[in-house]
């Protein structure tokens, strides 16, 4: 275990576990769906894979999650003390895209947008046959300008490598206006009325666009009138 805070105050003894860096975030990516090492990694892209199963070993050890065995793999799956977390994580982010909105350049990480973006995806919105969205971001280096979103029925694949099929639609925009519209700070539409966002492709795709994405979980959330876009 790490460093006790030693008090008897239940807040001090969840924050024992809790408080330690990433171990939330962790949380975060199994309460959205994420089961396997893989899969976890991509929603923290920042964290060591030794770290992150370092932590994983620590919160199954606590009893927050089960490691099981599932067709060859390892799958991570949340107990009943696990799956209470999601009210924790959802109060955090809800306080959290209310009174801390600002986003510093180091914030903003085009693999984790499109990793949060990919399990957002309507379905029922989308063509049936096989979609490809590209992002192009102007303003990140080279080797992480470009961005395909594969869309199949029931599935979405993210993709940092061309995938080999023609792109249905590409958006183009700088990565801060894009994790703004997702975090619901901006529109689409006012995004493409400023002239920040350009997609390109038929008119039936460019207009169906924002209905394929459900947006983050926090976009709905009301923010403080005093508290306005960066």
């Amino acid at each position: 275990m790490g460093s006790s805070y030693r008090q008897f105050c239940p807040v001090a003894k969840a924050l024992e576990l809790l408080d330690e860096r990433w171990t939330l975030l962790i949380v975060r990516e199994l309460v959205t769906g994420s089961r396997h090492f893989n899969e976890l990694r991509r929603g923290v892209p920042r964290m060591s894979p030794s770290l992150l199963s370092s932590r994983l070993s620590r919160l199954v050890r606590a009893g927050i999650l089960e490691r099981r065995p599932s067709g060859g793999r390892v799958e991570y799956v949340l107990t009943d003390a696990g799956r209470e977390l999601q009210q924790v994580v959802e109060a955090l982010g809800t306080w959290g895209i209310r009174w801390i909105p600002q986003l510093g350049d180091e914030d903003l990480d085009p693999h984790l947008l499109l990793w949060d973006m990919h399990r957002n995806v309507d379905h029922e919105s989308v063509p049936a046959e096989r979609t490809v969205v590209q992002f192009r971001f102007p303003d990140v280096p080279a080797p992480s300008r470009d961005w395909w979103l594969v869309i199949t029925p029931g599935e979405v694949d993210v993709c940092e490598d061309d995938p080999g099929f023609p792109p249905g639609v590409l958006v183009t925009t700088t990565l801060r206006r894009m994790t703004e519209i997702w975090r619901g700070d901006l529109s689409w539409g006012e995004a493409l009325r400023a002239g920040e966002l350009e997609v390109h492709g038929p008119e039936a795709l460019r207009r169906g666009l924002p209905r394929w994405f459900t947006l983050s979980q926090f976009a709905p959330v009301p923010r403080p009138p005093a508290l306005g876009r960066s």
